[in-house]
């Protein structure tokens, strides 16, 4: 039994299926789906200046593109994903649950420079506002917060270290071979926070499944009243592609100087949802991150971003 199917240049190919269907692939073809390993593919998208980058078409998982897709790099607070859809994939999560914010996640963020959603020592925030407070203003603070709340053991140090055990377990579990972290937030003091494009499509693949995570990370801003104090937050996502190229919605930043600027980000058009990777981006993330939707969708679109209040963090 033959079927065909279609490469994302249009051109038509038989595919052997698991039970033994003959494969015939263009070469062309080949060239569209098959990553990069160096220079960029043939057939992609021009002048991408990340030493790492890939596409994926979310709704098929077929990979579109990709440069140096397999090498492993350091990926800076685009780690939070892992975070986020660790305490999501909780057994019992409760969203509602108040979680009181210690002075050692604020003594922990001044220590390390970390970028912070400035969480006030004895306010009580639920699971739900920490989630947004980790992923629009990328707050290392509120990683440290949910590291602590959802790991296990009898001292911070052992909550924090268990969470991360727990980040690497799902990573296995998503069959994320390639990825390896050692930080609830991708501050990496002993450089072993490393995943690979491919990788982090995956997983972002994974967590936009979840309606809730997807709705944190699309959405450029939000207030946040504490649950035991009259304390308004207001965070705005440092994610500057959202709100600035038509159809994106989401999904994290990420910079530190070993891991560079890092960009993982996704567009929805006509149903149709693609996923791309930016890792060790200086020549300049938003732009490359356009141009690899505009090859994904074949359509220039124009690129006007958003910029951040000033008081708002840039991750």
């Amino acid at each position: 039994m033959e079927r065909t199917v279609e490469h994302c240049g249009g051109v038509p190919a038989t595919r052997r299926g698991r039970w033994g269907v003959s494969l015939t692939v263009s070469a062309a073809a080949l060239a569209l789906v098959l990553p990069a390993s160096g220079a960029e593919a043939t057939h992609g998208p021009s002048g991408i200046s990340a030493k790492g980058a890939y596409l994926l078409d979310g709704g098929t998982n077929r990979p579109l593109w990709g440069k140096e897709a397999n090498t492993r790099r350091q990926m800076a607070s685009t780690t939070k994903i892992m975070t986020a859809v660790v305490v999501l994939d909780s057994p019992g999560v409760d969203l509602g649950r108040p979680i009181a914010i210690k002075q050692s996640y604020r003594d922990y963020v001044a220590r390390t420079g970390a970028s912070t959603a400035d969480l006030r020592t004895g306010d009580e925030l639920t699971v739900r506002q920490l989630l947004y407070a980790l992923m629009l203003p990328s707050g290392c603070d509120a990683a440290y917060a949910l590291a602590d709340a959802f790991g296990s053991g009898d001292s911070e140090a052992e909550r924090t270290a268990s969470f991360v055990a727990r980040m690497n377990e799902q990573a296995a579990r998503l069959g994320l071979r390639d990825t390896t972290y050692d930080s609830f937030d991708g501050i990496s003091s002993h450089g072993g926070n490393l995943t690979t494009p491919r990788d982090l499509a995956k997983l972002s693949r994974h967590a936009l499944a979840d309606r809730t995570l997807a709705g944190v990370m699309g959405t450029m801003s939000t207030q946040q009243k504490a649950v035991n104090v009259n304390r308004l937050y207001t965070w705005y996502n440092t994610n500057k592609l959202l709100g600035s190229y038509s159809g994106v919605i989401g999904i994290k930043t990420g910079t530190t100087s070993a891991a560079g600027p890092c960009l993982v980000f996704a567009a929805k058009r006509s149903g149709r949802t693609v996923i791309g990777v930016l890792l060790d981006d200086p020549g300049g993330r938003y732009p490359d991150a356009a141009r690899m939707l505009d090859f994904a969708y074949r359509k220039h679109t124009p690129l006007k971003l958003r910029q951040l209040p000033s008081m708002a963090h840039e991750d």
